[in-house]
């Protein structure tokens, strides 16, 4: 008899972020560490659409009240999502594992939990579905731009941040992560930006705190300061936007353990040394997050397969010898929006019947469906 852990797990490796499978079983370690049998078995009748109580209970052939109970408790607990209408009816449909029920988890961690998912980590961050259909993306940092360079508003992150109409700040889940098992790096915790839908669902359980357009530009500010990549989601519309440092962010580790970051990364710039302006003051090394740069004879010399366009190195240079230069256009590919974003990725999976599930919100629009509740 297949165990309830084992469906649910086929059942989040359906939805577009993926849940693989390994020969361990830490996925299954994992999911019985987050969810209790019953709401194992409730999460495989929640779909991509949300959906009201009643709806879901026929389904799982439980009353509306339990149903109910059930789904309040899990969105509680960063298991599935829940929004409200504007008439102050509630509708709730499945997360994926990543983005989604992982950084859901911010204030649940423990010791057992964070080393299943440092084991589970290089599976779940598959370099070939994330290079055709990331749902990250890299800008570069304000002060990195050169006023001569063509930059779109959703390439800026206080623009991403400007035309935000709800901002939630949220701890970074891997900087908490990584300190729990005594490996963290002391770059400031507070610094996860949640918008719009998502900001609501932060707020609503406990995740990260309402803030203003000028608190959280002063937060971008001091993620120069420190140097932290910024990694919206992938999409011309944010839906939230991370503040990462190479030490701790589980993407960035990831990524940074590949050949040639600069290829499996979506970004529309890249960084140019002079090293003939170069003083050697190696400001710059210490800044890069993938180790593209290094000194040789006293100069700079810069490995563009390992540069994802941060603008870090930029931003600190005395001597303006590093620069950021636009990719070609063929190489900036963003999707108009995050929803956008993962049906490609359901697409470059295999996963066409989940992919008409995702398709089916965005034609009607995820707002109308919750206020016609």
């Amino acid at each position: 008899m297949t165990d309830v852990y084992q469906k649910l797990a086929r059942h989040l490796d359906d939805l577009p972020g993926g849940f693989p499978p390994t020969e361990s079983g830490v996925e299954l370690r994992i999911l019985r560490r987050l969810f209790t049998p019953e709401e194992a078995e409730l999460a495989l009748h929640l779909t991509l659409l949300p959906e009201p109580p009643h709806v879901i209970a026929r389904r799982a052939n439980l009353t509306t009240e339990e149903t109910t109970c059930r789904l309040e408790e899990m969105a509680g607990k960063g298991l599935i999502l829940r929004f409200e209408s504007k008439r102050g009816k509630a509708t709730y449909m499945a997360a994926q594992y990543v983005v989604g029920i992982w950084e859901y988890q911010v204030n649940r961690l423990n010791p057992e939990l964070v080393q299943d998912m440092e084991e589970y980590l290089p599976t779940l961050l598959d370099f070939d579905e994330w290079q055709k259909a990331p749902q990250l993306r890299t800008i570069p940092v304000a002060e990195s731009i050169n006023t001569q360079l063509e930059v779109a508003s959703y390439e800026q992150a206080e623009e991403l941040v400007r035309s935000a109409q709800k901002i939630v700040v949220a701890p970074c889940i891997c900087r908490r992560k990584r300190a729990l098992i005594g490996e963290g790096c002391g770059k400031p915790l507070e610094s996860c930006f949640c918008f719009g839908m998502g900001a609501d669902y932060y707020e609503r359980n406990g995740l990260g705190r309402a803030i203003n357009q000028q608190e959280a530009l002063a937060i971008l500010q001091r993620a120069n300061e420190v140097g932290l990549v910024l990694q919206p989601s992938n999409g011309r519309a944010a839906s939230f936007m991370c503040c990462c440092c190479g030490c701790c962010c589980g993407v960035l580790r990831s990524i940074k353990r590949h050949p040639q970051p600069a290829s499996i990364v979506s970004t529309p710039f890249i960084a140019t040394a002079d090293p003939e302006t170069c003083t050697g003051c190696g400001a710059c090394i210490e800044r890069c997050q993938m180790e593209a740069l290094q000194l040789r004879d006293g100069k700079v010399t810069l490995d563009i397969d390992r540069c994802i366009g941060c603008g870090l190195c930029v931003s600190t240079c005395p001597t303006g010898s590093l620069t950021l230069s636009r990719k070609q256009a063929s190489e900036q590919k963003v999707p108009k929006d995050y929803i956008r974003s993962l049906i490609h990725l359901a697409r470059e999976r295999g996963k066409l019947r989940i992919t008409g599930l995702i398709a089916m919100v965005v034609k009607s629009g995820v707002d109308r469906l919750l206020t016609t509740r």
